[in-house]
């Protein structure tokens, strides 16, 4: 098999998890067990740690993400831009934002674009392309602005995006992306942790 095209010397992973879990999901925490030595930092958005259930507005999010990414970054000795980001579902989505920069969702109008943070590669584990039922409400705009490499795992039944839209949103992506799919899997992709784990490890080339 072709050598696939991954992140140059990455010296660190950062990850956030999707809207309804936290840091200590399963499958977060197998990937930093899994990747030692590489430093793994998981982190929860603003909301979670104060004991709420609903997810703050996007501007909040990535504010968030951004001095969590420099934090961690600080405490490891690592360079921002060796750093990979990413995470399951709406963690990974903010991952992308971040570093596509421009246009914020839900930003006051008048907000300017905001400046893209370094990043050595994305992944993006159940991105979620769309909500459930709604494929017209694509959540792609900021696709065409990811130039580093991109990794996403996906579970072939997720009702968050099919394989073939996953593909046709994918193709708007000028930077290599590498796409895993993961058979019979859905949005949790529950019971697939040592999967998504090798495929990462593969693309990081630990």
């Amino acid at each position: 098999m072709a050598r696939r095209r991954r992140p140059l010397d990455p010296g660190g992973l950062a990850l956030w998890p999707g809207a309804g879990s936290s840091s200590d999901h399963p499958c977060l925490v197998a990937l930093e067990e899994g990747l030692v030595p590489l430093p793994v930092g998981r982190f929860d958005f603003p909301y979670r740690r104060e004991g709420r259930r609903a997810p703050d507005r996007a501007p909040k999010l990535l504010g968030s993400l951004r001095d969590d990414a420099a934090a961690f970054c600080a405490a490891e000795g690592v360079d921002p831009a060796r750093l990979v980001l990413g995470g399951r579902s709406m963690g990974g989505r903010m991952c992308s934002l971040a570093v596509a920069g421009g246009e914020v969702p839900g930003a006051a109008r008048g907000t300017p674009p905001a400046v893209p943070i370094p990043a050595a590669g994305l992944v993006l584990i159940s991105y979620p392309l769309h909500p459930p039922g709604r494929p017209d409400r694509l959540r792609t705009e900021h696709l065409g602005r990811l130039h580093c490499p991109v990794l996403f795992v996906s579970g072939d039944r997720d009702p968050f995006g099919t394989p073939e839209e996953l593909a046709a949103a994918q193709a708007s992506i000028p930077g290599p992306v590498t796409n895993v799919v993961v058979p019979g899997g859905r949005h949790e992709l529950k019971g697939a942790d040592d999967l998504v784990l090798a495929a990462v490890r593969d693309w990081l080339g630990r």
